[in-house]
Parts: C-alpha cells; sequence; structure tokens
C-alpha cells in the first residue's frame, strides 16, 4: 500500500485498460488440445490414476467453473462499489473518479466472461451446468455488513493476482487464449485490490468494537456461505467428467476425484486468499487476537 492513493490507482488503470476484442481475443478460440487451469490450481496432478487425457479434460471443467466464478462474483462486487462511491460523492472526487473506473472494469470482466462461456460450451461436451444465478447470490451477499463484505472481496482479488502470478504465468502447456484472459483481467484486479483495502479501512473506522465483533461473524457466515457453493460446484463438476469420460468408474476413484476437485476449489477460492500475507495483515490491522481466532476456528471446520 505505501505510496499508493486514489490518484495512483487512476494513474495505473489508464495504463492498464484493454478492450476484450482488440486486446484479449484478437478472433481466437480456445485450444481444447491443452489444459486450461494449471496443476499448481486444478490438482489435477494429484489424481494419479487418471491418464493425460482425463487430466487435461478435468482441467478444461475446472477452468470453465473458473471463469463462471469470477463473472459471478462480480456481480456482487459492482453493487458494493458502486454503493461505496456514495461516501465520495460529495467530497472527494478523485476517490470518486478511481471508483466508478473500478466499477466500469469490472462490469466489462463481467461482460469478457459471459462472452467466453459459449465458446467454451462449443468445444467440451454437452451436459456442464453452472448452478448459481448470480443476481440471487449477490443479493444474499449484500445483505451483510459492508466490512465483511469488503474483506471478501479484498480476499477475491488477492487470489487472482496470486494465480495469475505463480500458477497460469509460468505454465507454458495451457490454451494461449485461457492464460491471455486471466493476464488481461488480473492487470486491472491488481488496482481495485489497492482501492479495496483503502475502503475496508476507512470503513473499519466507523465501527464499534461491538459492531465489529459482528461484522466478524459476518465474514465467517460469508466464508461458510463460499463453501457451501463450492461444495455443490464441485459435485456437479465431478458428475459431468464421469459422464463424458468413464461413467463405469469405480467407487474408490470417484470418491478421490469428488475430493480432489473440492480440495482445489477451497484452495482457489479460500485458502489462498485467506491465507495471502497481504490480506492476513490488512485484516490482522483490523481486528482482536480474540477475532482472529475466531476466524481461524471456522477456516479449520472447512479444511
Amino acid at each position: 500500500m505505501e505510496g499508493y492513493d486514489y490518484a495512483k490507482c487512476i494513474e495505473v488503470s489508464k495504463r492498464a485498460r484493454w478492450d476484450i476484442d482488440n486486446d484479449v481475443i484478437r478472433g481466437r478460440e480456445f485450444d481444447f488440445s491443452k489444459k486450461f487451469l494449471p496443476d499448481g490450481l486444478s490438482k489435477v496432478d494429484q489424481l494419479d490414476f487418471l491418464n493425460e487425457e482425463e487430466r487435461k479434460l478435468l482441467s478444461q471443467i475446472q477452468g470453465r467453473t473458473y471463469a463462471n466464478m469470477f463473472g459471478f462474483v462480480e456481480r456482487f462486487i459492482v453493487a458494493k462499489i458502486l454503493e461505496i462511491t456514495r461516501n465520495h460523492w460529495l467530497g472527494d472526487q478523485v476517490a470518486l473518479e478511481a471508483l466508478v473506473r473500478f466499477c466500469d472494469e469490472e462490469l466489462k470482466h463481467q461482460k469478457l466472461f459471459r462472452r467466453i462461456e459459449p465458446m467454451l460450451a462449443a468445444g467440451m461436451p454437452e451436459g456442464y451446468t453452472f448452478l448459481h444465478q448470480p443476481d440471487a447470490v449477490a443479493a444474499a451477499v449484500l445483505e451483510k455488513s459492508t466490512w465483511a463484505v469488503l474483506a471478501l472481496i479484498l480476499e477475491i482479488e488477492l487470489f487472482t493476482q496470486e494465480h495469475y502470478r505463480h500458477s497460469i504465468e509460468p505454465d507454458e502447456s495451457l490454451s494461449p487464449l485461457f492464460k491471455d484472459i486471466f493476464l488481461f483481467h488480473m492487470k486491472e484486479e491488481a488496482t481495485h485490490a489497492l482501492m479495496d483495502e483503502l475502503e475496508w479501512v476507512r470503513e473499519d473506522k466507523k465501527l464499534t468494537p461491538k459492531e465489529r465483533d459482528r461484522a466478524v461473524d459476518e465474514l465467517i457466515e460469508l466464508v461458510a456461505a463460499v463453501d457451501g457453493i463450492l461444495q455443490a460446484q464441485s459435485k456437479a463438476d465431478v458428475d459431468y467428467f464421469l459422464k463424458v469420460s468413464n461413467p463405469l468408474r469405480g467407487k474408490e476413484e470417484k470418491n478421490r476425484i469428488e475430493n480432489g476437485v473440492l480440495n482445489a476449489y477451497r484452495w482457489q477460492y479460500i485458502f489462498s486468499g485467506s491465507e495471502h500475507p497481504r490480506f492476513r495483515t490488512a485484516l490482522g490491522s483490523l481486528i482482536t487476537e480474540a477475532q482472529g481466532k475466531r476466524i481461524n476456528n471456522a477456516l479449520g471446520l472447512i479444511r
């Protein structure tokens, strides 16, 4: 955060600005002869009884869900950030501009993920289902306090960068288009995370100790809700994988695949963010030791 403010976020946003067709898709299609998600995220390399084609297919299914999940969570992110802009309407116009750009970029990301879903569907067997409706989930998330929602948003935007830099970027075996989508996505999410943190600290200053304690409980509730979504979607994805690859696979192997995909999703969407050093530092600066233990205990129940 050192040296960053809303003006700096605007400057970086202008430099990183990209167009869906001219910069990202560029008339290309997905290469279905390659994996989409790297092993570091999909964890398919841990399922050693799967052959190469099966591991590739499972990485593609997870990659399709990965894209849909981002389009899905950005629905409540835009709504919350738009709500927060109200705090700056008659005040800091630089902050207002930065947050409006944030919303514009997130709306573009949603459009990108809507665009690529039919492109992914065209190259994969029929039967895939993404279970959850963005508007319904967003409405439920937005019932929680702004403090809790900003914490969840920051976690998401930090793991977006972590996933690309440490897993997607180094893997040369991935579909080039899939890889580029998350390169450009990550570029704009970097400034979003900075603004999230600025607004989270700003929101925290408004709270009484009792209100903050309740907000910590709401963050725990949000993480539990995310885990419920992951459990349902991982089951749907494994059912689809088994149907199109090997429906006669034995019970033990089915169980290993189900556990493997659920653990991969929990790593992707919960632990890679909650364990991110920057998130831990930011969270730790706002809460008490007892509140930190409550959060860690809740995460331990998921693990």
